[in-house]
């Protein structure tokens, strides 16, 4: 591993961590939540931190390599939670570490588990950042410091390709750098969009921004402890909803669509399941809840939402799904599994994945009928390699793997089988709320520090999609080059 470069481009991630703390650093002072001068210190020890590797350390080798691009994903999201927990810390929103550094790492990776009991009595600057981190983490930070800062290293695509989500990495145009710009100017003018029709709606402008943040990040996070039921709305639910489902569509699909390239959109396969999905779940969870509401429209309110935040991973809630049907909690139980499309802000499994492991399966499945023929797995008329569906099952193994280690470690204090197994899954799928003592008006924070340890590790191999993780585990990559 070449040590200088990795540690170099960690310090400049803390730099500009420290500087992203700045507009929680302006409300906290606009408000007076007393929460001012914890996020200076958090600031000023967040950049000398960052400025020592920053600037001390002058690597003689500046190409990146694959191996180096997985340990600067793996060693920054971790380095990255560290430091962003300290406003909770130094203000006493969240005095204990454990608790302070599983909310960041909610917040980064977009999951929207929190363990706080009481939401709105935290001062304003510190909800904003815990909010900003969502919207932070939603593109990815190193795609962001790409974004920033494209000359970082002499080959950048092994930054993004570690921490972007999906099978596949797509570079819109030839330079890494120019890909990180476009992929952070649909964020920011889809999230501005957003923010408008919010106060177009009703929203004062905090709220909007809070909101904002939730949704574009697909993370959850509210200021409120009734989440978006609070505004009892349904206009401002409708909104939420809608874009909740844009966040979840892979990027690419806008940039196709600003360049008029419908041929692109038409044959994007994981674009058509993910709607058609939405559609079959929104309709099967609106007939099940029906008889509770006895209205149709209303029903449809609930079950659109509801469908759109859990495929979505966002986890925004406006009711409390724990008390309806168990077919309808089944739905959603399976599209926490499923997830958002590659290339989105969501977490999950993928859609794509999904995708190639039933066309991998059907191609199997012929092939033990005519073992003769040859059957190529085609997605959007191109053929995928072996190696990419090798690789795929791969890492379904380590999915599956996770998710069976995570349930055992957490039924040891789970009240029941449900809340275990949801703890788990919604934790590695980044979505927030499970069921049971983890439903969408409860909390994680009867959890011991160490299950809370655990869950944030997990949280982190999700939105990682977990090889960067196992990189920083195995003693060969830590070897110098």
């Amino acid at each position: 591993m070449n040590y200088r470069l990795v540690f170099r481009l960690i310090g400049r991630l803390l730099l500009m961590e420290a500087a992203l703390m700045l507009p929680s650093l302006l409300v906290s002072v606009l408000h007076g939540g007393g929460d001012t001068m914890a996020f200076v210190y958090a600031i000023l020890i967040t950049c000398v931190c960052g400025a020592l590797p920053a600037f001390l350390l002058k690597p003689k080798q500046t190409d990146l390599n694959p191996r180096d691009g997985m340990v600067v994903a793996g060693i920054s999201w971790a380095v990255f939670s560290f430091f962003g927990c300290l406003p909770f810390v130094l203000s006493g929103a969240i005095p204990h570490f454990a608790d302070a550094y599983f909310e960041t790492v909610s917040g980064f990776t977009t999951t929207g588990a929190t363990i706080l009991t009481n939401i709105e009595a935290l001062p304003k600057g510190i909800l904003f950042w815990r909010s900003f981190t969502h919207w932070i983490g939603g593109m990815g930070v190193l795609v962001f410091t790409l974004a920033v800062l494209p000359k970082l290293s002499g080959r950048s695509s092994h930054l993004a390709r570690a921490e972007s989500p999906g099978p596949t990495f797509t570079k819109l145009l030839p330079r890494m750098g120019d890909t990180a710009k476009i992929l952070y100017g649909l964020y920011i003018v889809l999230s501005v969009v957003m923010f408008l029709c919010l106060l177009g709606a009703g929203m004062n402008v905090y709220d909007a921004l809070i909101h904002t943040f939730g949704t574009a990040g697909t993370g959850g996070f509210s200021n409120y402890n009734a989440s978006v039921a609070a505004f009892n709305s349904p206009l401002i639910e409708w909104i939420i909803a809608l874009f909740m489902m844009l966040f979840g569509v892979n990027f690419a699909v806008y940039f196709h669509l600003i360049r008029r390239e419908l041929g692109q959109i038409g044959k994007n396969e994981e674009l058509w399941v993910y709607l058609a999905v939405v559609l079959a779940a929104t309709l099967a969870i609106t007939i099940a809840i029906l008889p509770q509401y006895g209205n149709f429209f209303t029903a449809l309110r609930y079950g659109f939402f509801q469908t759109a935040s859990i495929i979505s991973t966002t986890g925004f809630a406006t009711a409390d799904f724990n008390l309806w049907p168990v077919f309808a909690q089944s739905v959603l139980v399976l599209m926490t599994f499923t997830g958002a499309c590659a290339g989105s802000t969501g977490g999950g499994f993928k859609i794509s994945r999904l995708v190639l492991l039933t066309k991998s399966g059907f191609r199997d499945f012929k092939h033990t009928l005519q073992p003769r023929k040859v059957a190529v797995v085609r997605i959007e008329g191109k053929a995928v390699q072996e190696g990419t569906l090798s690789t795929l099952g791969v890492y379904m193994f380590l999915y599956v793997l996770c998710l069976i280690v995570g349930t055992l470690w957490v039924a040891a204090e789970a009240p029941d089988f449900t809340t275990a197994f949801t703890t788990s899954l919604t934790c590695l799928n980044n979505v927030g709320p499970g069921l049971g003592a983890v439903g969408p008006v409860n909390n994680f924070s009867f959890y011991s520090p160490a299950t809370k340890w655990f869950l944030s590790l997990q949280m982190l191999a999700g939105r990682l999609e977990i090889y960067p993780i196992l990189a920083l585990l195995a003693p060969s990559v830590w070897k110098k080059n």
